[in-house]
């Protein structure tokens, strides 16, 4: 269902064996490509604080070797986060190493990720969540401590057939629906005047099964290959836990801003695809009461020389010291770093026991209830690597990513203990041994408090300035969590409403 037209227009090649992915390296290559496949319109793209994607089209006359060097204009004041309107000038510079076409555009266009730039300064600008992603990559390498970080994140989402809500002075509601759903087991549906067909996922139970009750295979397969076309390297794909079409597309690790770029494109074939198939996708992480969410587990790893610095044949779980500081640092700061990680109010409706939640902030080799676990599917140097799973893909990846390695490096860098491992159900503890493991914050409004408590680890070679994290602890104080506790809950009208 999707555009086949620019299957093949831009010559991004993808070599199976390195992963490598070919694409332009300057502004020349760019128009080349252009002119040679006739393709007249160009897309801009970059990314507002909250993590959404913004764009504006452009013809191909107005694409020239000087809109790479002195960018083009757009008003900021209209973009979440940016800039007041007596200061709205800003400036989009277009990055030729991002060129793709855009895969599910009806019309031949060429995509690039473009960086934000202050027109006064003629500076990147400091809020651009890519240009704080590209600054915490610079200062691991200002440190010595290693040359490149690498980011690996498993995207789950919902794909669901509709979605209604609304809420105004006197109501509120919303209202999921799913082909797959369990509540659908009386509904009519088949071909014939009705009667139902089955196959519906039990909560909880919708971890790998093939169709029919998989409904959802060939559009994660469309979304893939597609994906492969706008140069985005993915190793697998399955249905993932939840009934009603919850989905995991895992692309392969890459460079923390180049993988950023990768999960703005996979969130936005994601929800095209579906959109094409009269279907919507949501990265929302709880849309469903008492089935399991949708997370955002990155593996992370430091490599300098070619060699993965956290690996140690002879320690624990065959990590370093140096893997361990890192994970101490993620442990410590996690209350800070949920702020970024997992910066909505639904996404601390996910992390709560007893639905595969990583609440609790400890470290483990296996187990997924720990915050930091160590993959052991492979024995093999290059593949040890840290895997922290309280983010959801509510985060703006770009901030996310750049900040679990700010509180990764501090942790190095102060060789910060993150404590005995604990390779126990962490459920199952009892009270007295229970009570001294810590959890993550129980509340967004939790999380921002321990932000605005630490965040000089985050400010480090001006990676987050304080302007960042003062507008960001604004946005989501107003624009979120004062919206929602203003707001009267369905629930509330069962608890409450005969008192």
């Amino acid at each position: 269902m999707s555009n086949s037209k620019g299957s093949s227009s831009l010559e991004v090649s993808v070599d199976a064996g390195s992963y490598r992915v070919s694409r332009p390296e300057n502004p020349q290559q760019v128009i080349d490509q252009l002119h040679k496949h006739k393709i007249e319109i160009v897309d801009l793209k970059f990314t507002d604080l909250p993590g959404l994607w913004q764009h504006f089209s452009i013809t191909l006359p107005e694409v020239h070797e000087g809109l790479f060097a002195d960018g083009i204009g757009f008003d900021g004041s209209s973009i979440r986060g940016f800039q007041e309107i007596q200061e709205s000038d800003m400036l989009l510079k277009p990055d030729p190493t991002t060129a793709f076409i855009d895969p599910v555009s009806e019309t031949p266009t060429l995509s690039l990720i473009c960086d934000v730039v202050d027109p006064v300064l003629h500076q990147p600008y400091s809020r651009d969540p890519r240009h704080i992603a590209k600054k915490a990559e610079a200062y691991l390498r200002q440190t010595g401590i290693a040359t490149t970080c690498y980011f690996g994140p498993e995207l789950e989402f919902f794909i669901f057939d509709s979605i209604r809500f609304g809420q105004d002075a006197h109501s509120g509601y919303y209202y999921l629906d799913s082909a797959e759903g369990d509540w659908n087991t009386g509904r009519d549906e088949g071909a014939y005047g009705g009667g139902n067909l089955g196959y519906k996922s039990r909560f909880k139970e919708g971890y790998f099964p093939v169709p029919p009750h998989d409904t959802l295979q060939d559009i994660r397969s469309e979304i893939v290959l597609l994906l492969m076309q706008a140069g985005v390297q993915v190793e697998v794909h399955h249905h993932e836990v939840a009934t009603a079409g919850q989905n995991e597309i895992d692309m392969r690790f890459s460079t923390l801003t180049r993988m950023a770029d990768n999960v703005m494109i996979y969130k936005y074939i994601c929800k095209n695809v579906a959109r094409q198939h009269d279907k919507v996708a949501t990265f929302m992480p709880k849309p469903l009461f008492a089935d399991n969410a949708s997370g955002m587990h990155c593996h992370q790893s430091l490599w300098k020389d070619n060699e993965n610095l956290f690996y140690d044949a002879h320690g624990w779980a065959l990590t370093s010291a140096l893997c361990r500081w890192y994970i101490g640092g993620l442990l410590r700061h996690a209350p800070a770093l949920m702020a970024f990680c997992a910066p909505t109010t639904n996404s601390y409706k996910r992390l709560v026991p007893g639905y595969e939640a990583p609440v609790n902030l400890a470290m483990s080799q296996r187990n997924r209830s720990a915050a930091a676990r160590i993959p052991t599917y492979s024995d093999s140097p290059a593949a040890r690597r840290v895997e922290f799973r309280c983010p959801d893909p509510s985060a703006n990846a770009y901030l996310a990513f750049a900040a679990m390695l700010m509180a990764g490096l501090d942790g190095i860098e102060n060789k910060t203990d993150p404590g005995d491992p604990l390779d126990v159900n962490i459920y199952d503890l009892p009270p007295e041994k229970a009570k001294d493991v810590r959890q993550v914050p129980g509340s967004l409004d939790e999380a921002l408090k321990a932000l605005e408590a630490d965040n000089e680890f985050l400010r480090r070679g001006d990676v987050f300035t304080e302007d960042v994290i003062d507008t960001w602890l604004e946005y989501k104080k107003k624009r979120e969590i004062d919206a929602i506790r203003m707001r009267p809950h369905p629930w509330e009208f069962y608890l409450y409403f005969d008192v």
